[in-house]
């Protein structure tokens, strides 16, 4: 009896329980239905935010008090107050260089042989015409001992041919002797570009000479800057890798072309002319103060001359200065902040400062550009 009312019971249950499940999978259907059939909410939509443009503010310059400079610059190198190129002047002797004696940095005493070229030919020349020569020599003296027995057209036809050997002979002479070129002054080779074997030029420079136990300051000034200055003057002298050192003008050019600088050419061998050696008339040569040690010719440096100097000048930036027309003025912030225009007068200015002679007072401050 009791299993009987277990097993319907438990039947029961069973029914209760797909009930209970089936209600409730339709709960869940109805609810997921229902969130479907709501309208989607709208997102927010992000906005940029535009930051509104700043307006740059424009500088503001105090006037102030210094000293003020006018000035010229010129580039420049160490010379040497003697200076010669090498060259050879024969134009119709030996043309190949037979022995190149010395080399760049060298130094040389006066008359040392520097080089030589092939002169073996002239000397066989030289040898034949001596050999004429003698027997001109006692024709000639036959012709003296017979000039009475002759006419006199003829005696000076055979002193005209005797004279003539002669001279051919000093020529060829002296054409082997310039076959050698010697130092003309003690110095240094400076530089050198002679080399054995090689065919030349009369004139054609082959290097330079030059003493280097005197050497000054050169600058090659235009011809405007040099309208502006004058021996005793104050200069700066700025040497490539050894620094800035003080000096004075001390001679001023004699010699400058259209361009202002040394027209110098060392290449020569042109036209039948002697190399143009670079002077030291052509630049302004400044003495300096103090000379450096292990200095060397040939220095590139950079030549700074003072023109004007005013020690108490009331100055503002260049950019600060504005023009009308004929009207100069500035604007003046006042200390409450406003700005008001003033007019000035200006006096020197370089290449960022102005002068400023009447209209404003040092500590003010203007407005630039």
């Amino acid at each position: 009896m009791f299993m009987k009312w277990w097993m319907e019971n438990l039947s029961n249950r069973k029914t209760w329980i797909r009930t209970l499940s089936l209600v409730s999978l339709c709960i869940v259907l109805i609810g997921a239905s229902g969130c479907g059939l709501l309208p989607n909410e709208e997102e927010e939509e992000d906005l940029l935010i535009i930051t509104p443009p700043t307006i740059s503010k424009k500088p503001e310059y105090e006037v102030r008090k210094e000293p003020i400079e006018l000035d010229v610059k010129a580039t420049g190198k160490i010379l040497s107050q003697r200076e010669e190129p090498l060259y050879f002047s024969n134009d119709k002797g030996a043309t190949h260089i037979k022995n190149v004696r010395v080399k760049a940095g060298d130094k040389v005493a006066a008359g040392d042989i520097l080089i030589e070229l092939d002169v073996e030919d002239l000397q066989r020349q030289l040898r034949k015409k001596r050999l004429d020569f003698r027997k001109q020599e006692i024709a000639m003296k036959e012709a003296l001992r017979t000039k009475d027995e002759k006419e006199e057209y003829e005696f000076e036809e055979a002193a005209i041919v005797f004279e003539e050997a002669r001279q051919e002979l000093v020529d060829l002479e002296q054409q082997i002797a310039d076959g050698t070129l010697r130092a003309p002054f003690a110095g240094t080779i400076v530089s050198l570009k002679a080399e054995k074997g090689a065919t030349i030029k009369a004139y054609e420079s082959l290097g330079v000479i030059s003493d280097t136990s005197a050497l000054v300051v050169g600058a090659s000034f235009s011809k405007e800057d040099l309208e502006k200055l004058a021996v005793g003057m104050k200069a700066e002298v700025d040497i490539n890798t050894f620094g800035k050192f003080n000096g004075k003008v001390k001679v001023m050019p004699s010699a400058v072309d259209s361009s202002g600088g040394s027209n110098s050419n060392n290449s020569g061998g042109q036209n039948g002319n002697a190399p143009e050696k670079d002077s030291i008339d052509k630049y302004l040569i400044v003495d300096l103060e103090k000379w450096p040690e292990d200095l060397g010719r040939g220095t590139i440096l950079t030549v700074r001359i003072v023109t004007q100097r005013i020690e108490d000048a009331v100055l503002i930036p260049i950019s600060a200065l504005r023009t009308v027309g004929s009207r100069t003025y500035v604007q003046v912030v006042e200390p409450d902040g406003t700005k008001r225009e003033a007019d000035v007068e200006v006096g020197i200015q370089t290449s960022t400062d102005v002068q400023i002679l009447q209209g404003l007072e040092p500590g003010q401050k203007v407005v630039g550009r």
